[in-house]
């Protein structure tokens, strides 16, 4: 079976609410054998919209993680889950661009201890310099942060 489309889906649920109203209303007033025919068709159309959307919604390609369903089941808003998802990557973002920090901070000192050392070198390590430097430029161009 082809995959549904969102919308197609979306169509199907507001379906199977205006049924839920409708069989709402006709319980609400309720005048005995006059309505029960109508609820039967009501209840019997609900039943196979839901047949239907069970169906289609199971064709969707669908990502969720586990855990915003875990936060749904447990009554929690998902909103949480993804504030405190974005502040988990953030504090991680910190993280690493301090990292690279220091490793950039530490590359630097050990060059110049380097030519101190063996200043014969110096050539060499201000290659090495400029390979890195050059590395960390194309990084920092395809959107990441060293």
């Amino acid at each position: 079976m082809a995959p549904v489309s969102i919308d197609t889906v979306d169509d199907q649920i507001k379906d199977v609410i205006q049924y839920l109203f409708q069989i709402q209303a006709a319980v609400h007033g309720y005048a005995g054998n006059q309505t029960r025919n109508e609820l039967v068709r009501l209840i019997t159309d609900l039943s196979g919209s839901l047949s239907t959307l069970s169906r289609d919604a199971s064709t969707l390609a669908t990502q969720i993680p586990p855990e915003v369903i875990g936060y749904v089941d447990e009554g929690r808003n998902p909103d949480i889950y993804t504030r405190e998802f974005v502040e988990l990557v953030q504090k991680n973002n910190q993280f690493l661009k301090a990292k690279g920090e220091a490793f950039t901070g530490f590359r630097d000192a050990l060059a110049d201890e380097m030519v101190k050392a063996w200043p014969e070198m110096k050539k060499d390590v201000e290659e090495v310099l400029q390979g890195s430097k050059a590395a960390e430029a194309v990084v920092k161009t395809n959107g990441m942060s060293v």
